[in-house]
């Protein structure tokens, strides 16, 4: 299989299968497909689009791209919330504090900017002291001790999130995935 020829086979506007994908996923995390093959296609993804299977494909791909951390060992329900955007979104600062503040506990992954805008995690950086990166031991115990953990992806949680992120804020193709 050679990378290219995915490129193309999307710029053409065809499906690509799980094994495609994974091969794309996997070779783009490991360093072996570069950044420049990706962008292309990233950017026929985001001219052609992804069908549904193509896109549960892709999402199932990037939570296998790393560790999974399992939340069954925070007692009581644990939620989630995630923006569908918008200039400056800042509702995780003020939905997560809510959250936890009723009982429920938030366990939740942010991301950086896309676009013009900081994004949350951007944004928390910003507070002297705050740490967006952590173990995730450290992530589990701050959920179950105060009930909300807000943190980034690392090269070991979601690695394909955390380039392909990047990636597309800077190359216009923030719309593919």
């Amino acid at each position: 299989m050679r990378t290219v020829d995915l490129i193309v086979k999307k710029k053409e506007g065809l499906a690509l299968s799980r094994e495609e994908i994974h091969f794309l996923i996997s070779g783009y995390v490991s360093g072996k497909i570069p950044d420049y093959q990706i962008s292309s296609w990233l950017m026929a993804v985001c001219l052609k689009g992804l069908n549904e299977t193509e896109q549960a494909d892709l999402t199932m791909e990037i939570l296998e791209s790393g560790e999974q951390i399992d939340l069954s060992s925070i007692p009581g329900i644990c939620v989630d919330k995630h923006s569908t955007g918008g200039v400056g979104d800042k509702t995780t600062l003020v939905v997560a504090p809510i959250i936890a503040s009723l009982g429920l506990k938030m366990a939740k992954m942010s991301g950086r900017g896309l676009g013009h805008t900081g994004g949350t995690l951007d944004k928390l950086e910003s507070i002297p002291g705050f740490q967006i990166q952590r173990t995730s031991e450290e992530f589990l115990n701050q959920v179950r001790e105060i009930g909300l953990a807000v943190v980034g992806q690392t090269a070991n949680i979601a690695p394909a999130d955390k380039k392909l992120y990047g990636l597309r804020d800077v190359t216009g193709t923030v719309e593919s995935v």
